[in-house]
Order: structure tokens, then sequence, then C-alpha cells
């Protein structure tokens, strides 16, 4: 399906979720193949939400994200030292802005013709296909930056990560318990370049609608808050 497809399909969808429940539309639920996910680019501002997200990886999803029984101070130390003007990052948001799935596309050399992917989602958020959404975020960019090849290093027992290399067609070499996966990239065409352009986008535009429903949201619910606690009150001046 063409990208305006998906576009148009996406914003078909979502009105209909939102005559059904209201501020359930940006939510991410069980995704469909054709419905575009927004995908954020990830910058400085968004390193506290990368770290929470991180952070509440349990140990065994943290040892298959990163290669070894990661603590906190390691997850920490590692988002500390992200060079966002370096690598690039992307995110997807639920509706209260809760970063549910991240990956890192980090250069692997100076020329900048190759590059390594990795990527978590939360345990609520699996199952729907986000992995592979992330990895073809990531792939559309590095090719359009000219970068030859996207690499994936990963433990053998990361079944989901070597599913999605396989799935776009990686070579895959497995020495023992670490498996690494390679993909050889495309040269950029206009097509690519427009569905980067487009993706990003749509993106912010999400996000953008999330952030207000959120206010709305919150602001409804300290008015709530202050009418309970003054029908509080008079059921205590009343006594």
């Amino acid at each position: 399906m063409s990208l305006p497809s998906k576009i148009l399909k996406t914003s078909l969808q979502s009105g209909r979720k939102w005559l059904q429940r209201p501020f359930k539309a940006l939510s991410i639920e069980a995704v469909e193949p054709e419905v575009l996910v927004p995908i954020c680019s990830l910058g400085e501002q968004h390193r506290a939400d990368l770290m929470q997200h991180l952070l509440h990886l349990n140990s065994h999803d943290r040892y298959l994200r990163f290669g070894y029984a990661a603590n906190d101070e390691h997850i920490k130390t590692y988002v500390e030292r992200i060079a966002f003007e370096r690598d690039n990052l992307y995110g997807i948001f639920n509706a209260n802005l809760h970063l549910i799935a991240a990956a890192h596309l980090a250069r692997m050399d100076d020329q900048h013709e190759s590059a390594e992917f990795g990527v978590s989602v939360s345990k609520n958020a699996r199952s729907q296909g986000l992995g592979n959404r992330l990895f073809e975020r990531a792939a559309t960019h590095a090719r359009n930056e000219g970068i030859r090849k996207l690499f994936i290093h990963a433990l053998s027992e990361n079944a989901p990560m070597i599913k999605i290399a396989k799935k776009f067609g990686a070579t895959i070499e497995r020495d023992g318990s670490e498996t690494e996966a390679y993909l050889v990239l495309e040269t950029p065409t206009i097509d690519s370049r427009l569905q980067e352009l487009i993706s990003e986008q749509f993106a912010q535009a999400n996000y953008s609608l999330k952030e207000d429903v959120k206010r709305f949201m919150d602001a409804l619910a300290g008015v709530q808050e202050i009418r309970a606690g003054v029908r509080e009150s008079r059921h205590k001046s009343a006594e």
C-alpha cells in the first residue's frame, strides 16, 4: 500500500475511533499493517523519556536489548552518553505521552557508511509489529543518509530481533550465543526521501495532538478535583 493510502486509512480509522471512544483515537492499540504508526525522531528533550522507558524494562528484557545484564546504572550511563547530534533515535508514544517503544540508529564508523540498529518495546505494547515499524523507519533514514549497511547485533536467543532481520531480508550469521545480521541498503530516491518527510511530519502532528489532549484532560481532572473538594467541604459544614 502506498504512503498516501496509508495516511488516508489511518485518518479514517482514527476518525471512527474518535466517534466511538473520544480521546482514545490517539492511543497505540492493535496496529493494522496498512495503518501508519506515528514514529517521532527523538532529541535532547526526550532523554528523560528514554531513560524512563528503559528503566521500566525487566532484567530479561534488558539482557536481550543490551546483550548483558544491564542494571540501572548501566542504563543511566547509556542514556546520558547518547550523542543526538551524531546518532538517530526514534520513539512511539501512547496517548499519555509515555514512550512505549524506542530505536537507536548508531553510526559505526567515521565515514558513516554503516550503522547499527537496536530496539526496545514495552511489555504491554508487544505483538503489534512496532519493532518492525521502527526498523523500517530507521532503515529509510539510513538509506537517505547514504549509509550502505545496516547491522543488527543480537543474542542468538533474541528471537524477536532475529525475526525482524529475516523479515527485511537481512543476511544472518550466527556465531554460538551471538548473531549478526546486516542489510545492504539501496541508494536513496525521491520516493524514499518523501516517505521519510511525510512520516516525520505525521508523527510530529500526532504528538502535538496528544499534548493538547493531555493538557485538556489534566485541566479537566483538576476542575473535577476542586469540585470534589468543594462538595466535601459543604458536606462537613452541613454536619
